[in-house]
């Protein structure tokens, strides 16, 4: 499009250039003719401020918004001033879902086919978001926004979290001039990896002294808002809030486990006909659709053990209640905005859920997120003795399958099945007084990608042509003002892809084809087919919960279709499908960037912290050797940790216990091993050494343990079991002490800091690591 200049600035263009007005130029300034002071840079008169909240893992059928058992009155309060929005889709994974976003653009298309972390170096998968897919945020801001994050990012390359950056592709530097929250996928909600721009920094506060994340974000969201009120009260503002909750692990503070005790007894496949009974009555589902089947990888309710169903519950009443208690914050900030009296000058997005909710832990549920992201199966009898930590700062929780299910009620599957409505279909609302309707539904197609020009619609923004100086892609989204304007409107976004690892389906003028191909949840006796040899279901226009496969009755259709979806992958960078799994948190067989690649030895000093796994050597399935040179304290035993990686859910710990050296390693928060000296050590300068001499014959594999004090061998030990894929997705490596979660509990200093002085601590890895296949332990469920 033509640019006007009588229009205004050029819009087209980001960063918008500004001609230098003429001036008298005497050689003093006294005698000039004063030039009229360049006005501030503000976007379009009218322009709303935006605000949109993002609810991690929540399917279309848990908030009571959409008929769902979690009491979430604020978004009923939204909803009754906004319109809900039946029909609207993301990509199935947290990543891809915020890089779409964002970006206005497919998942593939920028970059993001699957997690940041198992990022690889085919096209579409890199991870790296392209300079020609510009953010939300950075075009909101060139445009004269004033733009902030409070939450999870998950959008940075993992080999661009060190200190060392770059920082391109960290929030502030993807155009939000304020960020508070955290870069990974997940982080532990009452002691969290806290980063305040790009600088790592501590929870200001002790869960015993009430700090939960939830209420921290929104917080520091309020007192951003009101500084910009209180300095430029005309400038508009953009406003990204995006919870870690209700993705794991389900934190919650102790009252409103309270409140929702025994309330879910009767079971998930009840309560998936209760809510589909109240999403009849709310009119979010139509008269005639079907609640599908029962999923039959999923036992059935009345199969389980009364022991399973006592635990399932307490890990489901976890996350109903962190539901609750998320929305009560998201009150907050609306009140604060009233108050200010910029609420109704607001366009609000609520998307309850960046995906379906998550049933990867499996049908009995798990004590602790990072065992099943190292395919260990936590069974009944490995939670039941610690039921009434659930929910609180011990626990690192998540609910079972039959309840994640639940939660996508009336859809079939879950987070990551991004085949299916229950990955992908997710509930959004949208409120703006007198823009948007109040207590209104629409239910023409829509996804992800639509919410970016949606809001340049609103704005009366252009899509940017360029930006610092790229050509930039065309948005891939559409606009659906025209579906709140008109709820009869003809729908406008006609065709839509659907994968993620494999997990494949089209979307096109009401007609859908699909794919299941890998489970969300580890299980180590399924059979995962050939991508080739994939069966195939096909759903009609008026098939709205995909009830009843048609592909048997209509070969043709579905040939047309999965024709259609190849079509629609090789122009978004989907081909080649990548269905590996858990294997790719390794960057040796990713294939990925890796800011340790060719090396053998990392030197480490005090001070460095908070070190993301995926920028320090890896450890893991392979014989290695920690040596750290330093003086311990003569005035008493020395104590703390010399070097401390991950945290109680799973990691390892060099460290002093009363002066005896000691090697610890958290088997995913299941078992700690540890071996210690057989004698204190003395005060003074030394040279500590532990070697981890590695099985071998796969991965999680043990080895022997040899502990060595200027060089001279002072104790050993064995571990049987370690972790063999991800050691967390927060907690980091720390040098002098174990910050945030610890790694051991039997620290004597507070966050296990070292009483002694530190010169330096070396880590040697031998370079033959055990690259498994699929970084499987077989684990079992073990019924007890």
């Amino acid at each position: 499009m033509a640019f006007d200049e009588s229009e205004g600035p050029d819009r087209y263009r980001l960063p918008i250039g500004w001609a230098r007005a003429a001036a008298d130029t005497p050689v003093d300034a006294r005698d000039a003719t004063k030039p009229a002071p360049a006005a501030p840079l503000r976007p379009p008169a009218g322009a709303p401020n935006v605000l949109i909240i993002l609810i991690d893992d929540m399917g279309f059928g848990a908030s009571s918004a959409f008929g769902g058992p979690c009491e979430m009155p604020v978004a009923e309060r939204v909803a009754a001033e906004g319109t809900r929005f039946t029909r609207f889709h993301t990509t199935a994974l947290c990543s891809p879902t915020r890089q779409a976003l964002l970006t206005g653009r497919n998942h593939h298309t920028a970059e993001m086919g699957a997690l940041a972390e198992v990022a690889t170096s085919f096209p579409g998968y890199t991870g790296v978001r392209p300079d020609d897919c510009a953010t939300l945020g950075q075009v909101l801001r060139m445009n004269g926004y004033s733009t902030g994050m409070f939450g999870k990012h998950h959008q940075t390359p993992p080999w661009e979290t060190s200190p060392s950056g770059p920082f391109d592709r960290w929030p502030t530097g993807e155009g939000f001039e304020k960020f508070y929250g955290f870069i990974g996928g997940d982080t532990h909600q009452w002691v969290p990896a806290l980063v305040d721009g790009t600088r790592p920094i501590e929870p200001p506060r002790t869960p015993e002294e009430g700090y939960h994340l939830s209420e921290d974000l929104v917080d520091q969201a309020i007192a951003w808002l009101g500084g910009l009120d209180a300095l430029t009260p005309d400038k508009p503002w953009f406003t990204y809030l995006s919870f870690g909750a209700t993705h794991a692990p389900h934190h919650v503070p102790k009252r409103y486990l309270d409140a929702v005790r025994g309330r879910f007894d009767h079971g998930y496949d009840r309560e998936r006909e209760l809510t589909f009974e109240r999403q009849r009555e709310l009119g979010v589902i139509p008269p005639d659709a079907e609640l599908t089947a029962p999923n039959e990888k999923i036992p059935a309710w009345d199969d389980l053990e009364d022991d399973d169903r006592l635990v399932g519950t307490r890990l489901f009443e976890a996350y109903a209640a962190m539901a609750t208690h998320t929305d009560e914050q998201v009150g907050r900030l609306l009140d604060a905005l009233e108050e200010q009296g910029v609420l109704d000058d607001t366009l609000v997005f609520y998307i309850l859920g960046d995906n379906g909710a998550s049933a990867e832990a499996g049908a009995y549920g798990t004590f602790n997120e990072m065992a099943y992201q190292n395919n260990v199966l936590m069974t009944t009898a490995d939670i039941t003795p610690r039921l009434d930590d659930i929910g609180g700062p011990k626990a690192f929780n998540h609910m079972p399958s039959g309840w994640a299910h639940a939660m996508n009620t009336p859809y079939q599957w879950s987070k990551i099945v991004a085949s299916h409505w229950g990955g992908t279909r997710t509930g959004m609302i949208v409120r703006y007084p007198g823009r948007v309707p109040a207590g209104e539904r629409r239910s023409q197609f829509t996804h992800v990608i639509d919410i970016v020009p949606t809001i340049l619609e609103y704005a009366g923004l252009p899509e940017p042509a360029q930006v610092n100086g790229v050509p930039q892609r065309a948005l891939e989204g559409v606009s659906f003002k025209y579906a709140v304007d008109d709820s009869a409107a003809a729908e406008r976004h006609h065709t839509q892809y659907f994968e993620i690892g494999g997990n494949r389906g089209i979307y096109h003028d009401g007609w859908t084809a699909v794919t299941q191909h890998w489970l969300p949840w580890p299980d180590p006796d399924d059979v995962v087919p050939a991508l080739a040899d994939d069966t195939w279901e096909l759903y009609g226009p008026d098939d709205w919960t995909q009830a009843h496969d048609l592909a048997a009755e209509q070969p043709d259709k579905l040939a047309e279709l999965q024709q259609r979806f190849l079509i629609e992958g090789a122009k978004y960078n989907v081909l080649p499908i990548d269905d590996r799994q858990r294997e790719r948190f390794d960057p040796v067989v990713a294939g990925r960037p890796d800011l340790m690649r060719g090396r053998t030895r990392l030197t480490l000093r005090p001070g460095m912290s908070r070190l993301n796994e995926n920028t320090v050597l890896n450890v893991k399935n392979r014989s290695f050797t920690v040596t750290a040179v330093a003086t311990l304290p003569t005035d008493g035993p020395a104590q703390g940790a010399l070097v401390a990686q991950g945290g109680s859910f799973g990691g390892w710990a060099l460290y002093f216990r009363d002066g005896l050296l000691g090697y610890a390693h958290n088997f995913v928060g299941m078992h700690t091993s540890t071996v210690r000296s057989a004698a204190p050590v003395r005060g003074g300068e030394h040279v500590l050494e532990m070697r981890f001499d590695y099985d071998g014959g796969g991965a999680g594999k043990g080895g022997e343990v040899t502990l060595l004090c200027d060089g001279e061998p002072i104790g050993s030990g064995r571990v049987d079991r370690t972790v063999p894929g991800l050691f967390s997705f927060d907690e980091g490596m720390d040098i002098g002490c174990d910050s945030l979660d610890p790694v051991v509990e039997d620290y004597l200093t507070p966050r296990g800091e070292f009483t002694g002085t530190i010169a330096t601590v070396t880590i040697d890895i031998a370079p033959d690591a055990e690259h498994d296949p699929d970084l499987v332990l077989r684990a079992r469920y073990r019924k007890q």
